[in-house]
């Protein structure tokens, strides 16, 4: 029987599959079967994705387990309801764990993102309901907002705690600056949403991939971290297209949607290597360092930036209003002998 030519067993191969030698993949969905099926390294979760996990009914047994916990643990209702938001949060992580070889991502509340002590507070209490589960924290990583709070949060649970940080919400290369010199574990560059924002405010509607302005962000930061020896990882996020993907094949990791991930295993065009340390160190750019007021001067300087961050923040904190909306009335049902 002759033997497969590498060229045509490369052709009958996923662009998933190819990615994957270049790329740790991570599976961006609160969704169990999306994990089972695409068999990511990581996955990560946030409040949105919560949401939409809570109203399925497979995963009701974990929303009833948290509401029971919150209310359980006493204190006022506000307090329970923080409280079932944790277990709810640190139930899902833990599914998810059950099905990955690597690490879950699980995010403080965004409303604290401009609240270093509380954020993290928050996050020493998820790490801890993680261990009571009988998890490492080895096995987390705790994702924060890029404010100049959040990144100052990562840098304390990360030196003082040894608590691994995932900070999202990344728009602006001040901010991936600041987070490497703060020295957290993973930044989450988001590329979608910003090629959303050139596509609502310019005259451009189309980018090819090597054209992105959300594929060239997270490459300056990826040659720039690898230039200069950063121990941050990047894992760009918030992909619209698989060319974005397909784009930034060789960054360190990326964390993908479930849909966007069917379409890679489908695909079965050629992915090639795109990011890569020996072209990184060979690139023109200059060490900087940021302070407080050079980093806000900077990120202020960068429109879609500014605009992204705050926007995003306000998206993750009505989906946890949401979410409290929703336990709130489970909450009283339980309460009413519903």
């Amino acid at each position: 029987m002759s033997s497969v030519s590498p060229d045509k067993r490369r052709k009958m191969e996923s662009a998933l599959n190819q990615l994957k030698k270049h790329t740790v993949v991570v599976a961006d969905t609160g969704d169990f079967n999306a994990i089972d099926e695409y068999k990511p390294q990581d996955a990560t979760t946030n409040p949105s994705l919560i949401l939409a996990a809570s109203k399925m009914p497979a995963y009701q047994h974990l929303v009833d387990q948290a509401i029971k916990y919150g209310i359980a643990k006493g204190g006022t209702e506000e307090e329970q309801v923080t409280n079932t938001m944790d277990k709810l949060f640190v139930s899902f992580g833990l599914e998810i764990l059950k099905k990955i070889p690597g690490r879950v991502s699980t995010e403080v509340d965004a409303r604290l993102s401009f609240d270093a002590d509380k954020m993290i507070a928050r996050a020493l209490r998820l790490i801890a309901l993680y261990e009571e589960a009988g998890i490492s924290k080895e096995r987390v990583l705790i994702k924060l907002s890029s404010t100049w709070e959040g990144i100052q949060a990562g840098k304390v649970l990360e030196e003082k705690h040894g608590v691994h940080c995932n900070m999202t919400l990344l728009f602006s290369f001040a901010q991936a600056v600041a987070c490497a010199e703060a020295k957290v574990t993973l930044i989450s560059p988001f590329v979608g949403r910003i090629l959303d924002w050139f596509k609502e405010n310019t005259d451009r509607k189309s980018f090819e991939p090597h054209e992105d302005p959300g594929v060239l962000s997270v490459t300056k930061i990826y040659n720039y971290y690898k230039k200069f020896g950063y121990t941050t990882v990047v894992m760009g996020a918030s992909f619209r297209n698989t060319g974005q993907v397909k784009a930034l094949a060789g960054c360190d990791l990326l964390t993908i949607s479930p849909a966007l991930l069917g379409e890679l295993s489908q695909d079965h065009s050629t992915v090639s290597e795109m990011l890569n340390e020996q072209k990184a160190k060979a690139c023109d750019l200059e060490k900087i360092h940021l302070d407080e007021k050079a980093f806000r001067w900077q990120h202020n300087e960068d429109r879609m930036a500014v605009e992204k961050l705050s926007d995003g923040i306000r998206k993750f904190a009505a989906d946890a209003i949401k979410l409290e909306t929703m336990i709130k009335e489970k909450m009283l049902n339980v309460k009413n002998g519903q």
